[in-house]
């Protein structure tokens, strides 16, 4: 789409049945978030402005360019909207109006 400039490894941690769940620190959040990693790829190189968010190991999986995010687990298959509620913020300065 080159929206954000990344490259990443497709399937970084194997097939599906390899899937799995860590809590992570992510930055702008006060406690870790429920990241699930499904055929989950890495970020394995940022350009330009793109900012960091988070790691799990040393890999990239959560980078942010101004309103564009790139994530590589999936907030919306836990009950955690934090994240969603980054984006809402971050897409227009909406408040959400819920913490």
């Amino acid at each position: 789409m080159g929206i954000i400039d990344i490259d990443i490894k497709r399937n970084a941690y194997g097939r599906q049945y390899s899937s799995f769940q860590v809590m992570l620190d992510i930055k702008g959040l006060d406690s870790p978030f429920p990241a699930v990693f499904i055929r989950a790829p890495v970020i394995e190189r940022v350009y330009s402005d793109v900012e960091i968010m988070a790691k799990y190991n040393d890999d990239i999986v959560f980078v942010r360019k101004g309103n564009i995010f790139a994530l590589t687990f999936h907030p919306e298959l836990t009950d955690d909207y934090r994240i969603h509620k980054m984006f809402i913020e971050g897409v227009g300065g909406i408040s959400t109006g819920k913490e």
